[in-house]
């Protein structure tokens, strides 16, 4: 079983910056990409930044200059500083970690989310 455990969510207001972490473990395994998902009420879930094995970083538009993925000290951690933040990034933010397997498909494990709400 993995397990995800997120942190760093909370209230911040416009302009400021918080830092999103997640820790994978429950299991050997080496994580082919982690990442962030973010979903508002009655809207899907948006891919935010992820980041790949081989070292490559993908980032959604909207976020571009403003937040930065970065593999954390341990094995299968990562996270998100965002900064420069706007009311519209408020949303419960979704770390994930894909895990490869042979054959395919991937597993990808989602964390329980956390709540990133940016206002005055």
């Amino acid at each position: 079983q993995v397990d995800i455990v997120e942190s760093g969510g909370g209230l911040v207001q416009p302009g400021g910056s918080l830092k999103l972490s997640c820790a994978a473990g429950g299991r050997d395994f080496d994580a082919s990409v982690m990442g962030w998902y973010r979903q508002t009420p009655g809207n899907e879930r948006e891919l935010v930044a992820q980041m790949f094995n081989d070292g490559s970083m993908e980032y959604a538009d909207f976020v571009k200059g403003r937040f930065t993925i970065a593999r954390g000290n341990g094995k299968n951690t990562a996270s998100l500083q965002m900064s420069s933040l706007k009311p519209d990034d408020t949303a419960v933010y979704f770390c994930f970690v894909d895990i490869d397997y042979d054959p395919p498909p991937a597993l990808r494990v989602w964390g329980q989310g956390t709540w990133v709400n940016v206002s005055s």
